[in-house]
């Protein structure tokens, strides 16, 4: 991807845990690398296809000098995510905070921190088999894009499917939804849920009915196993009713772990898995 960089933009600001930093204000050295797509803007000459480093400057000296905190880890934090709020082309933005003026009693050139924050491609299961299952979907889709840390790029269509695991119970709809993020997977599981909450999800049953279901099946490249989250999900791979709605919005997307794209998945488990799908 393309980067746009500003190196060392100066900034009189009031962060810092003593008062007196708060009180008197020090300087402030911010450099910041903005991934973005600079082709279209490069070809027609054309700004409003590009981002204006110009008023990204002015953004950053407007944010840091109305803004004071404590720690500069919470400025670049804070002015990381406004940043990727406020201009639609980037997609990615890395931050380094410099404190050259730190209250050290040493000699030291400059302190800093240096983040890289941005926009993550995630693809959400849903089912529902409970009440309103059509109704239960769509309020996930406008949840999530109610959310200006989300954004729906695309949905599956809603696929009616028998239950999956045992449990004798009625069908599902399920379906996928492909989200960019500036959660991390943990703090989209906290999302999650929240919204299957609001629904009126109760975990009483495993594999049981439910009013919805959300699972985080891809999370970009990540892959991790906590005792909260595993990703990517552990049994896409066997679930009929997980591949096919995911081959419809992303078919050459590749599972990290076992190298196949859902459409090499969803091949493979027609060819020797179980068929849950009914339409």
């Amino acid at each position: 991807m393309d980067k746009i960089r500003i190196e060392d933009l100066q900034i009189y600001a009031h962060h810092g845990v003593y008062p007196k930093e708060n009180e008197i204000g020090q300087n402030f050295y911010i450099s910041v690398e903005l991934e973005t797509d600079t082709r279209r803007a490069g070809v027609m000459d054309d700004l409003n296809l590009s981002t204006n480093y110009g008023d990204v400057c002015r953004f950053l000296h407007s944010f840091l000098t109305t803004h004071t905190y404590k720690l500069i880890e919470t400025a670049a934090e804070r002015a990381a995510e406004k940043l990727l709020l406020t201009f639609p082309h980037v997609r990615r933005v890395t931050m380094e905070v410099k404190k050259p003026e730190a209250p050290i009693p040493f000699p030291f050139r400059t302190v800093s921190v240096r983040i890289t924050r941005g926009w993550r491609r995630t693809y959400i299961a849903c089912g529902s088999n409970m009440g309103d299952r059509e109704a239960h979907l769509k309020a996930a889709v406008d949840s999530f894009q109610e959310d200006p840390k989300c954004s729906v790029v695309r949905v599956s269509d809603w696929m009616e499917t028998t239950a999956y695991g045992g449990v004798e119970q009625a069908d599902f709809l399920n379906g996928v939804i492909a989200l960019d993020t500036l959660y991390t997977p943990e703090e989209l599981l906290e999302k999650i849920h929240e919204i299957e909450k609001k629904r009126g999800r109760k975990r009483l049953i495993h594999w049981g009915p439910r009013t919805l279901d959300l699972d985080i099946l891809l999370y970009e490249d990540c892959v991790m196993d906590t005792e909260d989250l595993i990703i990517p999900h552990i049994d896409m791979a066997n679930r009929d009713f997980v591949l096919k709605p995911l081959v419809q919005i992303a078919p050459y997307e590749r599972h990290p772990v076992l190298g196949k794209s859902v459409l090499q998945l969803y091949e493979d488990v027609r060819q020797s898995g179980e068929e849950h799908v009914l339409s």
